[in-house]
């Protein structure tokens, strides 16, 4: 079986085989892919022999076609880049988000007992985020950082909105307190809500506390005044980045003031908004020691032929080869990129105290479902006309 979809694929079929290329693309090793493979096998519980025929075990937005996985690749110049697998452990318990959780509990406690780590951060924290009666779009999302020897490191994701939307910014204050990080929440930016609050568990250098916020309506420039980390990354690379991956014009190509202030939707993204994420590793200074921009490129193209055109322009801006990316996009699905969008999902760009700068490019497993292309893109349409 090459992994690919058909009418009798089993969803693990085609999820481990997706993995297995796209641990080609990143260099790892025979063994380290057939672990990592039974790895997600597990982790994908009950559904890993469900039919692709059906529908997908529960309705998560880890994806848009509702497949419980998704791939990454952080790209750095020089090197193959690093993959990462993000699933959603509880996905075979549908959509019930006590069951859910319940499970990616387990899951994540099954992790702890083989690779010997703690888990003492996120059992600080179950109450806030697994009450009896969750609301919210996710209980527990689990991201694998594959590493060479078969060892991976572990992320968890959470759900700020555990205890309803409105006590979205209490829980997340209430959860860095409890980490230790009691100014932290105080550093952050304004934004229009909290979609994630996550976790490195197990064997980082500097593990992070990671606190997501959503930004509808972001320009470039406001996307270059967010972040929070000293030394601050630089304004003019963010907006570039933002711009490009965003398809928005450059500044000097903009309408004159009096027409970019009649139309005040040209020089934003007014589709999914962008995310920006912001990691805390020290207690003492209350500030981020890394900031990420996220644009969902998916929404703002029309078909994954330009989605890959947008990374790879900010890959060789940043002087990262973007070849592993291509492959990385046939190991995962063999139809032409002009005929679905939604394929690449996200691009970001990832700063980090002390670690050099990476683009990080999010692949979906489009288990279920292709998103037909566009016709058009409303904001790039508009913009491109009043220029």
């Amino acid at each position: 079986m090459n992994g690919f979809r058909s009418g009798e694929t089993l969803l693990g079929d085609l999820a481990t085989g997706q993995l297995t290329r796209l641990c080609q693309v990143a260099g790892l090793s025979e063994a380290d892919t057939a672990a990592y493979t039974g790895v997600l096998i597990e982790s994908l519980g009950a559904s890993a022999g469900r039919p692709l025929a059906l529908p997908p075990p529960s309705q998560t937005f880890l994806s848009d076609d509702h497949s419980p996985v998704e791939f990454s690749l952080a790209f750095l110049p020089g090197r193959a880049p690093d993959l990462r697998v993000l699933v959603e452990p509880g996905c075979s318990r549908g959509d019930d988000l006590v069951e859910n959780g319940r499970a990616g509990l387990q899951a994540i406690h099954a992790m702890a007992d083989r690779w010997g780590f703690s888990t003492g951060q996120l059992d600080r924290l179950e109450d806030l985020f697994f009450p009896h009666s969750p609301e919210g779009p996710l209980a527990l999302w689990c991201a694998l950082e594959l590493r060479p020897g078969g060892v991976p490191g572990v992320k968890v994701y959470l759900n700020p909105s555990a205890n309803g939307a409105d006590r979205a910014a209490e829980t997340v204050r209430e959860a860095l307190a409890r980490l230790g990080h009691r100014q932290a929440f105080d550093s952050l930016p304004r934004a229009d809500g909290f979609p994630f609050f996550a976790l490195d568990l197990g064997d980082w250098d500097a593990p992070r506390v990671k606190v997501y916020l959503k930004h509808p309506g972001l320009s470039p420039t406001e996307a270059g005044s967010l972040p929070r980390m000293s030394p601050a990354p630089g304004r003019e690379r963010l907006e570039e980045f933002f711009r490009t991956a965003g398809d928005l014009p450059a500044a000097d190509d903009l309408p004159a003031a009096d027409d970019l202030a009649a139309d005040e939707d040209a020089d934003r993204l007014t589709g999914r908004p962008a995310l920006t994420c912001h990691s805390f590793t020290e207690t003492a200074t209350g500030l981020p020691s890394g900031y990420t921009l996220h644009v969902p490129v998916r929404d703002y193209v029309r078909h994954d032929g330009e989605a890959r055109e947008r990374a790879v322009a900010v890959l060789r801006s940043h002087d990262m080869d973007s070849t592993a990316l291509d492959r990385a996009l046939a190991a995962v699905s063999p139809r032409p990129l002009g005929d679905g969008v939604g394929l690449i999902a996200y691009l970001a760009l990832v700063h980090e105290r002390g670690r050099p700068q990476r683009v990080t490019v999010y692949v979906s497993s489009e288990a279920y479902r292709t998103r037909p292309p566009r016709e058009t893109v409303p904001t790039r349409d508009r913009v491109r006309a009043r220029l």
